[in-house]
């Protein structure tokens, strides 16, 4: 991410923590120094439908939402959402993808199945995509709820930000009685 903006897209399903882990990389990137954009998409969250959220930093960032072929990281907190946003990424795009299946409605009514080739088809045409069992992070921090903060700590490697800005920000982010087990979950998604 050598240019002057770089963009994140984060994708998943409602429930997932997806808004919060996007909050959260805004605030790390404007501690950082970035002028920071971002722009989220609902669609049924409440519901386990479709959620994506644009961050995008640099010197002067003028768009929130980056266009096709400018995304320089998806973030896929569910396996088959990775697959909608192809049109956004770049020929390099790195892909950090949780290991999780959310069967949408037509699956769940027998009308197609589950791809069950997601990752193969994506590493057909990208080198760098990271497979990461977050719910299993999360489960050993203590919380199944905390996958969001260990997908985080796997995309902070792949950031050039200071941890301790990272934890920082997390520490603003999470109440006291869940803030230890949210930084185990970053720590351990950072080593992944």
């Amino acid at each position: 991410m050598n240019e002057s903006v770089s963009s994140v897209l984060m994708v998943g399903v409602g429930g997932q923590g997806i808004i919060r882990a996007s909050d959260i990389l805004s605030a790390v990137m404007m501690n950082a120094g970035f002028d920071v954009k971002k722009s989220e998409v609902h669609g049924m969250a409440q519901r386990g439908g479709c959620v994506s959220s644009h961050v995008r930093f640099g010197r002067k960032v003028y768009s929130p939402i980056a266009g096709k072929g400018d995304v320089d990281i998806l973030v896929s907190f569910e396996k088959l959402e990775s697959l909608r946003y192809l049109d956004y990424l770049k020929s390099g795009s790195k892909i950090i993808i949780n290991d999780e299946e959310i069967f949408p409605p037509s699956v769940n009514l027998g009308e197609m199945p589950y791809p069950s080739d997601a990752v193969d088809l994506l590493r057909k045409s990208f080198k760098d995509v990271k497979v990461v069992n977050a719910t299993a992070i999360a489960l050993q921090s203590g919380d199944r709820k905390m996958a969001n903060t260990a997908i985080l700590g796997v995309l902070s490697s792949y950031l050039e930000i200071e941890p301790g800005i990272w934890e920082s920000v997390l520490q603003e982010s999470f109440p006291p009685k869940i803030l230890a087990g949210n930084i185990k979950a970053f720590r351990l998604g950072r080593g992944v």
